[in-house]
């Protein structure tokens, strides 16, 4: 029975999964190891809660709950949970060492789940030196504490009790869980690929400005153009996740990524975390 959750990794994407596990009554401990990444992450949260009431979604009272269910540190030796979700860098290294910390003062039972959006949960769990069955995929998509979907992923270690407590969870967190494979890219990132790639072709042609393609696109029916949204993931995020698949496709042309997304990442013009990426936030 999973009482506790522990989330690492206080971005937007942390930040917004550990405010799902609070508010769906769970014990939640996000970490951090830089003390601004926690403030900022319990701002967010708290201005998320707020907006809800204010909306008549939750009460005051449900707001308060929540907020006691949160615990703060950049002390990795208190990630003592029974599923610890990793919200980190996008880099199977880093996702590995993580683990393989949080794995020494653990039960060897803890579920380990990657919210990784397009890395190998095979490759994550193959370097897992203490029970690799436990590591699965648990992909959310951003913002974590509205979008329903959530992928589970099995890896070729990936035991069938693991996943299906992590699809247990997801439901219980009032998400729509999906299970899939391990494969690059899974599902959606795979599909969602071209959404960004064709529409950064489109605005490099000439063919229509940022803006235009988003309101055409949101006109169709998306909740969100292809440049908001990528602005709203970060372009970091999202380029690391086009080099991932281009790299695991043997460098197909269809996944290349494009450099009008490669000079923001480079210039520093992450999206609305730096204030600046396709467009411009105040």
């Amino acid at each position: 029975m999973i009482q506790t959750i522990a989330v690492c990794g206080a971005g937007t994407m942390g930040a917004g999964i550990a405010q799902v596990a609070a508010s769906s009554g769970f014990s939640t401990i996000l970490f951090d190891i830089a003390p601004t990444m926690l403030d900022r992450a319990k701002a967010q949260i708290e201005k998320s809660l707020a907006l809800a009431v204010d909306k008549g979604r939750i009460t005051p009272e449900i707001k308060a709950e929540t907020l006691q269910k949160l615990r703060f540190t950049s002390n990795i030796e208190e990630c003592i949970a029974d599923v610890i979700i990793e919200a980190i860098i996008e880099k199977t290294e880093a996702k590995v060492s993580l683990f393989n910390q949080l794995a020494e003062g653990n039960h060897a039972d803890t579920i380990f789940a990657t919210n990784t959006s397009s890395l190998s949960v095979s490759a994550i769990a193959a370097a897992i030196s203490v029970n690799p069955s436990r590591v699965v995929g648990m992909h959310f998509f951003n913002p974590a504490h509205a979008m329903k979907l959530v992928e589970v992923i099995s890896g070729a270690q990936t035991s069938e009790t693991a996943a299906g407590t992590i699809y247990t969870l997801a439901k219980q967190m009032g998400k729509t869980p999906v299970k899939v494979k391990d494969s690059p890219g899974f599902i959606v990132n795979r599909v969602a690929r071209h959404y960004y790639l064709e529409a950064m072709k489109i605005a490099e042609e000439g063919t229509a400005d940022f803006s235009s393609i988003d309101q055409l696109l949101e006109a169709a029916g998306f909740r969100m153009g292809p440049f908001a949204l990528m602005d709203l993931i970060g372009n970091d995020i999202n380029l690391a996740v086009s080099q991932s698949l281009y790299n695991a496709f043997e460098q197909a042309p269809r996944f290349k990524p494009n450099h009008l997304q490669e000079q923001r990442v480079k210039d520093g013009k992450l999206g609305r975390k730096t204030g600046i990426g396709f467009y411009r936030y105040e």
